[in-house]
Parts: C-alpha cells; structure tokens; sequence
C-alpha cells in the first residue's frame, strides 16, 4: 500500500511539473533606462503575475527599489501562448494594458494604452 501511494503521490507531482504553463519561470527584460531585471513568473489567483527577482545596471547586479514588485499582473491565458493583463513601467510608474505573445523561450510582451492602439514593446528571454 506504501508502494502505492508513493507511486501515486510521485506521478502526481510529475503531471503538475510536466503541466507547468510556458509562461513560469526566469525572465530577463530589455534594458530600460539603463537597467534591465530578472522576472519570475508564476501563477496568481488563476492568472500569471512577474515580480522583479533581480536588477542589474552597468555596474552588475544592484539593489533597485522596485525588487519584490510585480511588473506583470493577472495576466490571463487566451490560447495560443497569447496572455492578457497589466504591466508595470517602473522608469514611470504607470501600469498598461499588458499582452504577451509567447515562441518558445521568447516572450514579446506589449504595454498598450487607447484600448490597445498604442502600444511599446520589449522581448524577454527565458533564462529559467
């Protein structure tokens, strides 16, 4: 019975690694005004948020002000590697209507204001 429930437990915990969204994990930003970040994404309610794990600048890594908050927020699944939520610019303090386009270990990620038609967009790389 031991067996069992060991198998079972462990093939369990591997469906959930093996369901993981593409979305989680390690992501590091384009640089913006001089510094660029690590962001780790993982889930949140039932949508995705991205919080600020690291920042670097010239100098190598450094203590920003903004480590431990989220820049991507509630950002909902469409289908098709295609999410939908908020993003947060820290170089303004302004938080956009947020869309990211997934390929593989790439991550095109849109900060759009007038209900879309505006939009800035930078490329993360998947680093975890």
């Amino acid at each position: 019975m031991k067996r069992f429930l060991f198998t079972l437990v462990a093939s369990l915990g591997l469906a959930t690694i093996a369901s993981a969204d593409p979305i989680e994990g390690v992501w590091q930003t384009e640089v913006d005004d001089g510094s660029y970040a690590h962001v780790t994404v993982a889930p949140c309610g039932g949508n995705y948020c991205g919080t600020i794990s690291k920042t670097f600048n010239a100098s190598g890594e450094y203590q920003s002000p903004n480590l431990g908050k989220q820049i991507v927020r509630n950002m909902a699944a469409q289908g098709g590697g295609e999410y939908e939520g908020q993003v947060w610019r820290p170089s303004n303090d302004k938080v956009y209507l947020g869309k990211i386009a997934l390929s593989g270990n790439q991550m095109a990620l849109r900060g759009c204001v007038a209900g879309g038609l505006i939009c800035a967009r930078q490329n993360w790389v998947k680093i975890r």
